[in-house]
């Protein structure tokens, strides 16, 4: 290991590129997995922002218009049979399992508690779906930069080594390992603050959305 570290000691002090690419080729193999596995953190991060706010800017919209038909129906009845067989609001898709239990159920005895416990297994049912990637986001926002911090412990660790072998300390030798341990610390940051932001909005809109499909729910019990 210390031939490896001597040998980027030489390396260090007449390599002045300090571009994202040649500080990743330059770190070793931990600082590396490190800077790829918050990388990979990142993508998968911003996959799950996109998907979820384009979820929430649907649904929010689905369910208005829905909310806005089936008061303006003639009957709850009337509505359900005007619609089609899957649905794909969430709102929808309660009031429409709610029904279907509904006619079934010939019996009229604790209607409304067993339609109470109904609506509340359908509202929890389609919110875990709402709330799915929410923990990915929690996790990279927590850990990454911590990760990130490891890498950077790491680098500048190996720096120090390289300063004790080539037993020089000038910045040429230094500056390198540093800007190369400090990288891993910004790519931790550059994934967990969006992921942060994001779940903190994510999970707001969330209780949001889950507010609406109860009140929902005590009103549609009214009319039963």
């Amino acid at each position: 290991m210390e031939a490896d570290i001597a040998s980027q000691a030489v390396g260090l002090g007449t390599n002045t590129d300090f571009s994202l690419l040649n500080l990743f080729l330059r770190a070793d193999i931990v600082v590396k997995s490190v800077i790829i596995i918050l990388i990979v953190c990142s993508i998968y991060s911003w996959a799950v922002i996109i998907e979820k706010f384009r979820l929430f800017k649907k649904i929010n919209k689905s369910s208005e218009e829905f909310e806005e038909n089936f008061w303006n129906s003639k009957s709850a009845e009337t509505f359900y049979n005007s619609l089609p067989t899957k649905v794909d609001d969430p709102m929808a898709v309660v009031f429409q399992d709610a029904m279907e239990s509904l006619l079934k159920k010939k019996s009229k005895n604790n209607l409304s508690e067993r339609m109470t416990t109904f609506l509340e297994v359908g509202i929890e049912k389609q919110m875990s779906k709402i709330d799915k990637g929410f923990t990915f986001l929690a996790t990279v926002g927590s850990t990454a930069p911590f990760i990130g911090l490891f890498g950077t412990v790491w680098g500048i660790m190996n720096s120090f080594q390289s300063i004790a072998i080539s037993r020089n300390t000038s910045l040429a030798i230094v500056a390198p390992g540093i800007a190369e341990a400090l990288f891993a610390t910004a790519l931790g940051l550059l994934a967990a603050i969006p992921a942060v932001v994001a779940y903190n909005k994510f999970n707001t809109d969330s209780q949001k959305y889950s507010q609406k499909l109860e009140n929902f729910s005590k009103r549609f019990l009214t009319i039963i």
